[in-house]
């Protein structure tokens, strides 16, 4: 599809899996269409009801934030060029879909090198870890995220039944440094997210209490 010479460019938000320990970038996940919504919900971890009234006021930490969002992926664009696209002919969005899948399975060598130590008789196997994943919506909202809800509806399929339209929902919870530390890659990525949170807050110019319709506080 043309564009005019001076229209931006449309970011387009995604994933990007990062190795924990050294924060090489593992895989860019680019969304082919930007979700119309990003339902967001935080639970504020303040200390519960019925305790001391002097922790009224406190809280725990960061609050829990968990992203809702959905992802429509489409090959009918490609198809419409089967020269210029032979793999969407021949597979559909399978890659596509399997890119998002491989976040939330363990790695086949991984799961073969953990069986050949149960059979070796090794007594404590230590469980897999999973690539850090970041959710990225602009530069302004990059978040260490894990995976905790994750469904596909295929929609549309080619003659040899492999899906060219489908809808993949998304629950995302941001990890915080309750969540993994201060240490952690992880960690820092939240704190820079809050760090640039607080930032634009401070971009909000203040009210003052007659827009409140009062003159001053009882």
């Amino acid at each position: 599809m043309s564009t005019f010479p001076g229209s931006p460019r449309l970011l387009k938000g995604g994933l990007v899996l990062l190795d924990a320990n050294t924060g090489q970038v593992q895989r860019i996940i680019s969304l082919q269409y930007n979700p119309d919504t990003l339902s967001r919900s935080l639970q504020v971890q303040a200390h519960t009801e019925g305790g001391d009234r002097s922790e009224a006021l406190r809280v725990k930490g960061p609050p829990v934030e968990t992203l809702k969002l959905e992802v429509d992926i489409d090959a009918t664009d490609q198809l419409e060029r089967p020269d210029e696209n032979r793999t969407a002919v021949e597979v559909g969005i399978h890659p596509q879909l399997a890119a998002l899948e491989t976040i939330v399975h363990a790695r086949s060598a991984d799961l073969q090198a953990n069986d050949t130590l149960a059979a070796a008789g090794t007594l404590e196997i230590v469980p897999m870890e999973a690539p850090l994943t970041l959710f990225v919506w602009s530069k302004n909202r990059v978040v260490p995220v894990r995976i905790t809800e994750f469904s596909i509806t295929e929609e549309a399929f080619d003659v040899a039944l492999n899906p060219i339209r489908a809808k993949v929902s998304l629950g995302l919870r941001v990890l915080t440094v309750d969540d993994v530390g201060f240490a952690h890659r992880g960690g820092s990525l939240f704190m820079s997210y809050l760090r640039n949170k607080e930032a634009l807050a401070r971009l909000t110019s203040t009210a003052s209490l007659s827009t409140l319709g009062l003159q001053g506080l009882p």
